[in-house]
Formats: structure tokens, sequence, C-alpha cells
């Protein structure tokens, strides 16, 4: 598949909270990540990597795919009738990223492929 879903975040109020809620629920490894945010690793196979965390804004549920160039792929959603939220932007030791609403308000991540 072109364009894999490689990550997911759930933010919230109260990222302690969620964070035990997550951990406790379904024995997920949770690493501090910086304030307010963990990283979450799959175990096993087959699972993707993702983040727990809080603070402002409103609640969300947000899944990131994967693609070549960030700007180009924001360009089409804009073309589609989507809307850039967030301009692409480097994650401190991480990948850059961007955010965008598609036609419906669904807020969805993308992340740059990293070179192979």
């Amino acid at each position: 598949m072109s364009h894999p879903v490689v990550h997911f975040e759930v933010m919230g109020r109260d990222s302690d909270r969620l964070e035990r809620f997550y951990r406790d629920t379904f024995g997920w490894k949770m690493e501090p990540a910086m304030p307010g945010y963990a990283m979450v690793h799959p175990a096993g196979e087959g699972g993707i990597a993702g983040g727990v965390g809080g603070g402002e804004g409103e609640s969300r549920v947000t899944f990131y795919i994967e693609t070549d160039d960030l700007g180009g792929t924001l360009s089409k959603v804009e073309f589609l009738g989507g809307t850039t939220v967030m301009e692409p932007t480097d994650v401190p030791g991480g990948p850059s990223i961007a955010l965008f609403e598609d036609p419906e308000g669904h807020v969805i991540g993308l992340v740059e492929a990293r070179p192979k």
C-alpha cells in the first residue's frame, strides 16, 4: 500500500489519565517523550507506533499517513476540498509532520517518509 498509516495519537485534557487508561486497559508500554506526551510502541508484529498526550485544545484521535512530499500532499488535499491545519513542522529528534482537515472536518496527520 502506498501511503500507509504509520502513527496514531489520542489527545485530551488530562495526559496522565489517558496514559494510565490505555496502559492499564491494553497493556501498552508508555515511554515519556516530552511533558504531557508519551510514545506507545507496538508489542509484537502488526501494530503501529503512537502517542497519548494532553494539554490545551480539543480532545481528538488522529492517525498519520506517510508521504514522500508534505507540501505536495497538502496542495492535493486543498485542491480536493481539504484544509491545511498545520503547515509542515519538524518534530525535535523526529520526522516532519503536518495536519489537515478532510472535507468533513476530520483532522488527519501526515508524516514525511524518511530516506531509505
